[in-house]
């Protein structure tokens, strides 16, 4: 069975950075889903897709796989840039904001 390892991006919707920290484990689909034909609704048998796995370091999850006999692949996690603009969107509404603002 296979699987990868990666450490989660932060969501599109916010700036935070929750459930970034930690690393997860997630099989790869064993077999393509199937459309039942009367509802249109996509079902799969293998339960293995369900499965989502949390670690604290990277080093874990890959002793979990080589215990459990999974190949596992490990993504590296791609870091942000440094040169993001200190303040951010809250800086717009500063008392001490140096400009003025309007609409």
């Amino acid at each position: 069975m296979r699987a990868r390892i990666f450490q989660p991006a932060k969501t599109a919707m916010s700036s935070g950075t929750a459930k970034t920290k930690h690393w997860v484990l997630e099989f790869a689909p064993a077999s393509a889903r199937s459309v039942d034909p009367l509802m249109g609704w996509t079902s799969s048998d293998d339960t293995q897709a369900q499965v989502r796995m949390t670690f604290e370091t990277k080093e874990a999850a890959q002793e979990y796989a080589d215990h459990h006999g999974i190949d596992a692949v490990v993504q590296d996690p791609n870091k942000r840039r440094a040169n993001i603009r200190p303040g951010g969107y809250g800086e717009n509404f500063a008392t001490g904001r140096r400009g003025a603002w309007t609409h």
